[in-house]
């Protein structure tokens, strides 16, 4: 039977961060796009991963409860995780994904007091933009900066207090044409960390994401070009919350590390 586990991302407690669901399967062909779908849509996570094995790693895959993504940063890190603790992988071997988004992903877990895996990922670097059109009245705040990159926009705000009180019209952000999620940013207050960020995504049938790993890949390179220096802390301020550490590498690179913490809530077998 297939594994299933759900997994909390970006936390060293249960019951916080962003909890992924990872689906672990002997063979793709046996789960078509539909029955992935179906999966994700039954567990009501903001995403659900499938990893099967190919060739000398595994495939991976993210599925919302009503779409597949392209990218999904802690459903990696959590399906890195469950692979090593339920023996499919030795916790020393990295575990290599092979994903229909900028090829392959590489996971390492780092040895500590907690459990912490860290991915390297493409970098999603933004250009700056014109805000779009309904976007400040959507999200009920003025803008200072607007970028746009293949995944996400990235809108900067004045200070943490309003990324805090944001309460965005779900309606209205539906209606912004060409804005399929938005990170919305600012620095952060809090000396422990660089910057703060939420994340809305209703096109993609999340209305906040609690943590957000891929909207780092555009936060790290964001806030790195701000701040001068390429090892930063996030602090997503959903009511779940949640830390990401991010290392980003030379542009020439274009690529940024992912590191956080995990806890996994429960496990079980797949009967359907």
């Amino acid at each position: 039977m297939p594994t299933l586990l759900c997994i909390d991302t970006f936390t060293r407690e249960p019951f916080r961060g962003n909890a992924a669901g990872v689906c672990l399967v002997d063979d793709a062909a046996a789960f078509p796009e539909s029955r992935m779908q179906s999966i994700a849509a039954e567990l009501r996570l903001s995403e659900t991963a499938f990893v099967a094995p190919q060739g000398d790693g595994f495939s991976l895959r993210w599925f919302t409860p009503t779409q597949e993504v392209l990218l999904c940063g802690h459903g990696t890190l959590a399906s890195a995780h469950a692979l090593w603790s339920t023996g499919a992988l030795d916790p020393e071997t990295p575990a290599r994904f092979s994903t229909r988004w900028k090829g392959a992903l590489t996971a390492r877990r780092i040895d500590g007091p907690n459990t912490t895996v860290a991915v390297d990922f493409p970098a999603a670097r933004s250009t700056r933009v014109d805000t779009p059109p309904g976007l400040e009245a959507a999200l009920g705040t003025t803008i200072v900066a607007v970028g746009s990159n293949d995944l996400h926009h990235v809108a900067e705000v004045a200070d943490e207090a309003t990324v805090r009180a944001l309460a965005p019209d779900r309606a209205s952000l539906l209606a912004v044409t060409d804005v399929e999620a938005v990170t919305v940013t600012a620095r952060s207050d809090d000396p422990e960390f660089d910057f703060v960020s939420r994340y809305f995504a209703p096109r993609h049938g999340i209305v906040e994401d609690p943590v957000t790993g891929s909207a780092h890949t555009s936060l790290g390179p964001w806030w790195a070009e701000q701040l001068g220096r390429t090892k930063l802390v996030g602090h997503q301020v959903s009511r779940r919350s949640g830390v990401v550490r991010v290392r980003v590498g030379e542009p020439a690179s274009d690529r940024v590390t992912i590191e956080g913490d995990l806890v996994t809530v429960w496990q079980g077998e797949l009967l359907a």
